[in-house]
């Protein structure tokens, strides 16, 4: 089956991507860039999904369409809002106008748990705004949809702005910590790789028109995992903590407060022990700050 995956070239969509592949899936990445992870047999398209025209020819004969392209970082988001409504909700609806017109199956759409919280400034905002719009092209031209609400997410290509990504960079790199809280805040992360199984598990009709939020099974206190990260990195533990409990723009527990659209919660059955995980996070590092193996 042909699927489309707009943004595939970063994180989620490029783990995403090998996951299909590996299920027998004709997958074609669209972006802005080339991905620096093609798997064999995955096609690239190097486009700008602002584009309609470039788009709606990528999505011809395409039955699965995911998009994961957008801002996603929190901190830019609120530095520059107009830009972030502009890539997360204008250029969502560019991609559903094309959707409509196509034959698609499914339009799989990468949200956040963000949009339960008052949390999250503008990334949160055009999140929500993003599945209502999902909803009414949903309901108004027949689009069958599954929305992706992740929760927190680490392991191999994130980017340098993941939360694990950074605590790691900082020991590994700088042999200390600096955090903008007190530690005490409450994550259940799940491994890229086990969110991407999950991420094709709902095409099974079940999950057609549905809200799945996509989360670990490991809860750990960030104070807990600052200190397992010193430990696999080798280092003796140095943090300084910033503030109270979380920060304006990020929530101190997995948030259950605002609820839109109803959504089952899905978590892998088999998945990557967190341990393991931060041990592959920590390795990647070592190897990008020396590629010689010195």
């Amino acid at each position: 089956m042909k699927t489309l995956i707009i943004g595939g070239s970063g994180f989620m969509g490029s783990h995403t991507a090998d996951e299909l592949s590996k299920r027998g899936y004709d997958v074609t990445i669209f972006d802005r860039s080339v991905s620096p992870w093609l798997g064999n047999g995955q096609k690239m398209v190097v486009g700008d999904y602002m584009d309609e025209t470039s788009l709606a020819k990528a999505m011809e004969g395409v039955s699965l369409l995911y998009h994961f392209a957008g801002i996603a970082d929190i901190e830019a988001s609120r530095a520059h809002p107009y830009e972030t409504i502009q890539s997360n909700v204008m250029g969502l609806t560019k991609v559903l106008e094309v959707a409509r017109n196509a034959n698609l199956k499914r339009f799989v759409y990468a949200s956040t748990m963000y949009v339960y919280s008052s949390y999250g400034s503008f990334y949160r905002a055009s999140k929500q705004a993003a599945e209502i719009i999902i909803e009414a092209y949903a309901e108004h031209f027949g689009l069958e949809f599954t929305l992706l609400r992740y929760g927190s997410l680490y392991g191999p290509r994130a980017q340098n702005w993941n939360g694990i990504r950074r605590f790691a960079n900082q020991i590994v790199k700088e042999g200390q910590l600096e955090y903008s809280g007190d530690g005490s805040e409450m994550r259940e992360y799940i491994h890229v790789e086990d969110a991407a199984r999950l991420s094709v598990d709902i095409l099974d009709p079940a999950f057609i028109n549905r809200a799945i939020t996509i989360t670990g099974q490991q809860l750990i206190r960030v104070d807990d995992l600052i200190s397992v990260l010193f430990e696999i990195a080798g280092q003796p533990r140095k943090v300084k903590f910033h503030g109270k409990s979380s920060t304006p723009n990020h929530y101190g527990h997995t948030p259950y407060r605002y609820t839109p659209k109803a959504a089952k919660k899905l978590v892998p059955q088999q998945f990557v022990d967190l341990g393991q995980g931060l041990l592959e996070v920590i390795e990647e590092i070592h190897r990008e700050e020396n590629p010689e193996g010195h």
